[in-house]
């Protein structure tokens, strides 16, 4: 009986906690999906399959408007992080993936812009 009614409170909490517009996605995500792309962004001729499938999970986590501005801004600061990043790939790669993900990868966007 208590396992219940404490799960219900950690629930509720979880509820009340991701408000209409936060993001849910978080940058250890974002950079659990895409990093398995590295070896294509700094010069590999093609992307894996595990940075495809990276790709395509990030898409299917940024359901909302918030999420893609959070994902952008997360890209933007990984992009500062890993030396040696080909910027024409990381444009190149949700096209080079097959996936629109809603996120223009380049370190010149404005992401309170993304919609």
């Amino acid at each position: 009986m208590k396992a219940g009614v404490v799960l219900a409170v950690m629930l509720m909490a979880a509820i009340v906690m991701v408000e209409r517009g936060q993001a849910a996605i978080t940058c250890g995500q974002v950079d659990s999906f895409l990093a398995p792309c590295l070896a294509y962004l700094t010069g590999e001729a093609k992307p894996s399959r595990a940075c495809c499938t990276g790709v395509e999970y990030l898409k299917d986590n940024t359901p909302t408007t918030a999420d893609r501005q959070a994902a952008c801004k997360c890209i933007k600061d990984a992009a500062t992080r890993y030396r040696g990043i080909k910027l024409d790939k990381a444009r190149q790669l949700p096209k080079e993936c097959g996936v629109d993900i809603g996120v223009p990868i380049t370190p010149d966007i404005d992401c309170s812009k993304i919609s």
